[in-house]
């Protein structure tokens, strides 16, 4: 469903304080908002002011980030945007997950390479299968006391060696699946209207990755959301 223009403008400001320190992650929110004209920004806090949450799911760690973030907006009627996002690799039940930002600073994705190397096959399609991951992500928006939660997903695998510099993160093992014209992820054996054709997130612009994007994903289906809850509260 398309979201129209007039409609943002009704319902936000011309900017959203994105709570983050990654550049990565603000110019990836910078080119999906700019679409609506709107601009994003990165929110300042003082060293030590969040501390990262300890939660089993995402969606539990974003709310108690915005909690601990609204008394550094910089002013009362302030948007403020959170997310929060993870690698979860099937065969290993699901980590890093949660724990995403810690494992990229113990074990790196190297790390991740290693935990898998026992996981090969001379068949590309069983390979991707052995290797399966996802992106996920959620983003929630906190505006005059409310929530709302967009949540998103890029399914893939796990690259057998690190392939290029770009992104951030584990971006640099991480292969997508191809998508449907419409932007549904297709399962290994098929080719899709969208691929990045083996490469990985690291080895692609950021409009490419956009495309795929978890958080670009959970963005959509946050604004979705909000759309829906107007249409339920009428006129």
């Amino acid at each position: 469903m398309v979201i129209g223009r007039r409609l943002f403008v009704d319902i936000m400001s011309d900017t959203v304080w994105f709570l983050t320190s990654n550049p990565g992650k603000l110019a990836e929110a910078s080119v999906h908002f700019a679409e609506l004209g709107i601009e994003v920004k990165c929110l300042e806090v003082p060293d030590g002011a969040i501390v990262e949450p300890q939660a089993s799911d995402l969606e539990s760690v974003a709310r108690a980030k915005i909690e601990q973030a609204l008394n550094h907006l910089p002013h009362d009627n302030a948007m403020l945007l959170v997310e929060d996002a993870g690698l979860f690799v099937t065969a290993l039940d699901g980590f890093p997950g949660v724990y995403s930002s810690y494992a990229y600073d113990t074990i790196g994705n190297q790390g991740v390479i290693r935990l898998l190397e026992h996981l090969q096959s001379e068949d590309p399609v069983r390979a991707k299968r052995l290797r399966a991951a996802s992106f996920k992500a959620v983003s929630v928006l906190w505006k005059n006391g409310e929530v709302l939660i967009g949540r998103g997903e890029c399914q893939g695998s796990i690259a057998s060696q690190i392939q290029g510099a770009e992104g951030f993160g584990f971006d640099p093992i991480f292969i997508p699946y191809d998508l449907d014209e419409d932007g549904h992820p297709l399962d290994p054996e098929n080719l899709g209207s969208l691929s990045t054709h083996g490469q990985t997130f690291g080895e692609v612009g950021v409009e490419v990755k956009h495309r795929f994007s978890h958080r670009k994903r959970a963005l959509d289906d946050l604004l979705n959301e909000w759309q829906n809850q107007r249409s339920q509260d009428g006129p």
